[in-house]
């Protein structure tokens, strides 16, 4: 358990690292090619991928307490579509309304801009690359950090505190992604643990995203500034 414990910390600490320092060359250098389809990149997700079940099996914990599970339903997978659906027609009504009364410096749209697609062939890439990056977030924050740790602490806890590093590391997308994001991971942590399986809220988590995509390619207003390009 030692070695599961300490290894998903640094994982964690590396992808909030990486994030970090994802966000510091966006602002100083515009990217040529969508940020979700560099190769190195995908290698890298799937690597970690990799890590997270390696991590799962050397704590010794069975499956399900990660939520895995042979069994996960279509019940599953259809509460986390309509969760997702219900969340991704809110998140441009929320968004709207922020910035129109906080101005704009509350949100940066320097992450969305860089993955969203912008050739036909894209919409096809894209969606793809979205599963492993959402899937990497899912195993590390809903099956390790909340499933795994919840051996030792209440899950409720681990939700809250969880769901708050999850909020931090969309900084980049200023205080509105912060907030937005910390509160969207209390939802995908509640639907993981409503469920007891990681199907939930992966799918709600995709097509939270996906739906964000296509959004933002229809209503582009507000990409058009950076945070703190005006008040």
């Amino acid at each position: 358990m030692f070695f599961f414990v300490i290894g998903t910390l640094l994982l964690l600490a590396f992808l909030a690292w990486a994030t970090w320092r994802t966000a510091q060359v966006l602002r100083g250098l515009a990217p040529t090619m969508n940020m979700l389809l560099l190769p190195a990149e995908n290698a890298l997700r799937l690597a970690l991928i990799g890590v997270c079940i390696v991590l799962a099996r050397v704590s010794g914990l069975p499956d399900v307490q990660f939520g895995w599970r042979a069994d996960a339903s279509a019940r599953a997978a259809l509460i986390g579509a309509a969760v997702g659906i219900l969340v991704a027609v809110m998140v441009p009504v929320v968004t709207r309304f922020a910035i129109a009364r906080f101005g704009a410096r509350i949100y940066s749209p320097i992450v969305i801009r860089s993955v969203m697609p912008r050739r036909r062939r894209e919409w096809v890439l894209v969606p793809l690359a979205l599963v492993p990056a959402v899937a990497l977030e899912e195993l590390l924050f809903r099956s390790l950090l909340l499933g795994g740790f919840g051996v030792f602490v209440p899950s409720l806890a681990l939700a809250v505190v969880w769901s708050i590093v999850f909020g931090m590391m969309h900084a980049p997308q200023g205080v509105l992604g912060i907030v937005v994001a910390a509160a969207l991971g209390l939802l995908l942590a509640w639907l993981f643990l409503f469920t007891q399986t990681l199907l939930a809220p992966l799918v709600a988590h995709y097509l939270i995203n996906l739906a964000q995509l296509v959004w933002a390619s229809r209503d582009k207003f507000w990409l058009e500034y950076d945070s703190g390009s005006r008040s």
